[in-house]
């Protein structure tokens, strides 16, 4: 069967590694010490994206619920454990934090819109599940990452100003009622502005790829609605998880700022 959609071979990705080598041009002749990260994140990136296409072909032909649904956990771990690696500071417990927000996000979010809205039989179908978690998840793990590291930092930066507050007889909450405000505010900014300029500025990728395949616009948009208040959603329970599992970790029942914080070196 021909596919309604022009196929794109290795030469023509080899073509597009022209951009990256003008990139890294740009960099040596500028001297702005880029060229190294450039090339080793475009060399990761093709390798990941390449394996994950051969692992999503195999994928999509499973009709077993266990394996997709680990596969799924596998996700959740690695976008918790890469959220936990954008941030500078931690505490003993962030990657169980991550994890659990990051999880309860996803999956609830995942699991209403495939379920509930698109009704996809069987639900756990991976053409629909499989890429839905990914999007979801790829912009809860940003969230999680900027509420982290905002909540963290105001807490080192703020410390004596919050233990004033807890010796005047502040509760825990009342003392970190701004810095978890701020840290949530920080967190949902990049979807949120992403959704200001939607349609205007920029053409989401998910409905973009789904008009180069012979899509029609209009159930295009559709869908892509569907997903960015799915993608919403998810970060908001996501951020909200983590932070409010950091400030019990970080502030014990006696309303005393921990010192279990500490810089990554």
């Amino acid at each position: 069967m021909t596919p309604n959609y022009i196929v794109i071979g290795y030469p023509q990705l080899a073509l597009a590694a022209l951009f990256i080598v003008i990139n890294i041009g740009l960099s040596l002749a500028l001297n702005l010490g880029l060229g190294k990260s450039l090339l080793i994140a475009s060399l990761r990136m093709v390798v990941q994206l390449l394996l994950v296409g051969y692992l999503l072909q195999w994928v999509f032909t499973l009709r077993n619920p266990l394996l997709i649904i680990i596969l799924a956990l596998a996700m959740t771990i690695m976008a918790g454990i890469s959220s936990v690696n954008r941030t500078h500071r931690r505490f003993s417990s962030i990657y169980w934090s991550n994890f659990i927000s990051l999880f309860c996000g996803s999956f609830l979010v995942t699991g209403f819109t495939v379920g509930g809205i698109i009704q996809v039989h069987p639900w756990y179908d991976p053409q629909y599940l499989i890429p839905l978690l990914g999007m979801i998840l790829g912009n809860a793990l940003t969230g999680t990452s900027l509420t982290l590291e905002r909540f963290m930092e105001d807490l080192t930066n703020h410390r004596e100003q919050i233990e004033a507050l807890l010796t005047l007889g502040a509760t825990r909450w009342e003392a970190a009622h701004q810095p978890i405000r701020e840290a949530l505010r920080i967190g949902m900014i990049p979807t949120i502005n992403s959704m200001m300029v939607m349609g205007l500025v920029s053409l989401p990728g998910m409905m973009t790829g789904q008009i180069l395949a012979g899509a029609s616009p209009v159930d295009a948009i559709r869908y892509q609605i569907v997903i960015i208040f799915a993608q919403a959603s998810g970060t908001a329970i996501a951020t909200i998880g983590v932070v409010l599992l950091a400030f019990l970790s970080l502030f014990n029942q006696k309303h005393q700022l921990s010192d279990a914080l500490y810089k990554q070196s």
